[in-house]
């Protein structure tokens, strides 16, 4: 007999709101919208108060706020969800023997093995209540014998809950749920079955294999699986990110060279210091343009390692004018620094001289101190703290 598994799934309920509300309590209990500006942005995250009347994330900011006139909106900080998150990891990091961070806010714990001397359930409820206590962050989590169904369990324990699927109940527990519970069952797949009158997830388990094989192809398997919560889905141990980015969405479509360049002078700039306080270098640069109708183009080139802007500057620049149709205006301009690799930029890639080594280690301990942008480029006066999107899980 094979052991049982006991994987669980921890999620930070509506995060970025619940992190807002930590630095501004004022805005609990409120209908709160994280995202860009309310003619141009879409919404990122939001309140359970907005979610009622049926704000969603990638919802456009514009429509949200016709569904929720009262909604707040907090273009939102992407330092603060960050240094959360890194929170969050730590704990878990040094409590469990084995985890996956599959974004920001969502973790995949490997427990299994433990029973032989902790009760696995009391072991994450315990973990929960350490990290709701020590960073003061709502959280719920599913504990269950796959990763899809410990994902479909915390879905039903939110918000702020927590639910155990026992070995051998996952029929029972899934049959009731509609299939749009499933995750990565895309809106069409389901708009299929409820053709064939399947609404509910009992009713797949109802169907034999061959006929949901005949109608999806290999898909057909993994629906199957799906229903009945097998999924053999091993836990990825968690590894540094290979790759750091940022956006920024214009009010007004933009053709204008110079404010284009200094966009993506500061955005670069924040990028590069970002990855010299982790001691990291990029080896690829990339920018992404999307113009007023969303046709959306991008370029990259592979660069020696380096996290000095004044060698990624250049680069980006000369990458927009490859990029860029200036017959056209852009609606979105975003810069990618990947292939990311550990090292230490002082050792031997700033050969220009010791005192560039020394202006930017300066320019680094000022702005992690008293925040970004207090020291910066003249080209990047003009911009305002542009953060990191937190909506790209690198």
């Amino acid at each position: 007999m094979a052991a049982k598994r006991y994987i669980v799934h921890i999620d930070l309920d509506s995060f970025f709101v619940s992190v807002e509300r930590k630095f501004n309590p004022e805005l609990i209990g409120k209908p709160v919208i994280i995202g860009g500006s309310a003619e141009r942005g879409v919404v990122a995250s939001c309140s359970y108060e907005t979610r009622k009347f049926g704000v969603h994330s990638a919802m456009p900011t514009k429509q949200a706020l016709k569904l929720c006139p009262d909604a707040i909106v907090i273009h939102g900080s992407h330092e603060r969800y960050s240094e959360a998150s890194r929170q969050v990891t730590q704990i878990i990091h040094d409590a469990v023997p084995l985890y996956q961070k599959s974004s920001i806010d969502e973790f995949y714990i490997d427990l299994s093995g433990t029973e032989r001397f902790y009760e696995p359930y009391k072991l994450a409820s315990q973990l929960r209540q350490r990290i709701i206590k020590e960073t003061g962050l709502p959280i719920s989590f599913g504990m269950a014998s796959g990763k899809t169904l410990a994902k479909m369990a915390t879905n039903k324990a939110k918000p702020n809950g927590q639910i155990f699927v026992p070995h051998g109940k996952e029929l029972e527990f899934l049959a009731p749920l509609p299939i749009s519970a499933i995750p990565g069952l895309g809106e069409s797949t389901c708009s299929k079955l409820y053709g064939y009158g399947l609404e509910k997830i009992g009713d797949l388990q109802r169907v034999e294999l061959r006929f949901l094989e005949t109608v999806f192809g290999k898909a057909g398997t993994w629906i199957w699986e799906k229903a009945r919560g097998i999924d053999y889905g091993e836990i990825v141990p968690h590894s540094d990110r290979k790759s750091i980015s940022t956006e920024h969405t214009f009010n007004d479509n933009v053709s204008d060279k110079k404010t284009l360049e200094t966009v993506i002078i500061s955005m670069t700039e924040e990028l590069a210091g970002k990855l010299r306080r982790e001691n990291k270098l990029a080896s690829c640069l990339a920018i992404k343009i999307r113009y007023g109708n969303f046709e959306t183009h991008t370029q990259q080139e592979k660069i020696p390692l380096t996290a000095a802007e004044h060698i990624l500057i250049p680069g980006i620049k000369n990458l927009l004018s490859k990029a860029w149709n200036q017959s056209r205006s852009i609606r979105l301009i975003g810069v990618r620094l990947s292939q990311l690799t550990t090292g230490s930029y002082q050792i031997n890639l700033f050969e220009d001289n010791e005192e560039r080594i020394r202006l930017y280690q300066a320019m680094d301990r000022i702005n992690f101190k008293f925040g970004d942008k207090t020291v910066c480029r003249a080209a990047g006066m003009e911009i305002g703290t542009r953060n990191f999107n937190p909506f790209l899980k690198d």
